[in-house]
């Protein structure tokens, strides 16, 4: 598939190394030899056992749970690929840990999505690929390349694939609404918006609905699903205004407990994820869809190294 395979490089560390592996057997490569374990004391340790000297090295590492350990070792994969000649080093970054932390909302408060973007630039990453930021603007953090993949396509090839019917498409905030657009005009439908507040981090009230939802099969979109309170409780309020049937899309399962025994005790129908973040065993119930985007990031990768448009990934 690739004109010189032998200068392309992926390699990952612990947090997501079954999707490396279909990233890898997409571009008909497998993933690079490197050791990434730790030390007796804990501290990471990263032995790369094949040459990347002039290469174009890809590593793929979400900073999901646990994060900060994830975190640190592509920091430190970073570090060895540079300090052994890697032509260029690009971050495959799908889930982008500490993306809530985008602004200050009150005082003496850290902004530390643009501290994880510092870190990663100054450790020697060229280029950044990841999916789905839970704020646009952190692409402007970075002082180089990001290309910023979205989710929705995958998601909305799966609800058609299930033939609904009557579709609205809801943004669980008033901050989701151009994500669910996307996916209306996708799926061909219209959107409606649930109106909540945060009193606390961590915790929604459900204010208002904007929109109609009656006698429709209600797909809420939404790129994060942590603990799940504020989807249960929407889920809730779309049934409460008439949705026959309601589905949930998003990204990143990160699926904090008790987000599975909220999402089975829900009235959602299905909760569609993807690989982003690896999914347990014991979290893949019954209601819960995983679909993989080691396509769409293969495909990236072949036009990262390729030099050609990744944009037109986006209309495709």
């Amino acid at each position: 598939m690739l004109e010189d395979e032998k200068k392309l490089r992926i390699l990952t560390g612990n947090a997501n190394r079954e999707l490396a592996d279909e990233i890898a057997a997409y571009l008909g490569l497998s993933v690079g030899e490197a050791f990434v374990g730790r030390f007796n004391n804990g501290e990471i340790q990263v032995l790369v056992d094949e040459s990347v000297r002039g290469a174009d090295v890809f590593i793929v590492q979400p900073t999901c749970q646990p994060v900060n350990e994830n975190l640190m070792e592509l920091l430190i994969m970073v570090d060895a690929v540079k300090r052994a000649s890697a032509r260029h080093i690009t971050a495959v970054v799908p889930y982008y840990g500490y993306a809530r932390q985008d602004r200050k909302t009150r005082g003496r408060e850290p902004i530390s999505a643009k501290l994880v973007a510092n870190l990663l630039t100054v450790a020697g990453v060229t280029r950044v690929v990841t999916m789905d930021l839970h704020a646009g603007q952190i692409q402007g953090f970075f002082d180089i390349p990001v290309d910023h993949l979205l989710g929705v396509p995958i998601l909305a090839d799966y609800i058609t694939s299930k033939k609904l019917s009557d579709i609205v498409v809801v943004s669980p905030d008033l901050g989701g609404v151009t994500r669910a657009r996307q996916m209306a005009d996708r799926l061909h439908a219209p959107i409606a918006i649930i109106e909540k507040r945060r009193p606390a981090p961590g915790v929604a009230e459900v204010m208002n609905l904007i929109g109609s939802v009656e006698g429709k099969t209600a797909v809420i979109v939404d790129d994060i699903v942590d603990t799940a309170g504020s989807l249960s409780e929407g889920a809730a309020a779309l049934k409460a205004h008439g949705a026959k049937e309601v589905y949930a899309c998003c990204t990143h399962p990160v699926l904090s407990p008790p987000a599975i025994e909220r999402i089975e005790a829900s009235c959602i129908k299905e909760l569609v994820v993807t690989n982003s973040i690896p999914v347990l065993p014991e979290k893949r119930t019954a209601k819960v869809k995983v679909l993989s985007v080691a396509p769409l990031f293969g495909e990236a990768l072949i036009r990262i190294y390729g030099d050609l448009s990744v944009s037109k990934l986006f209309n495709e």
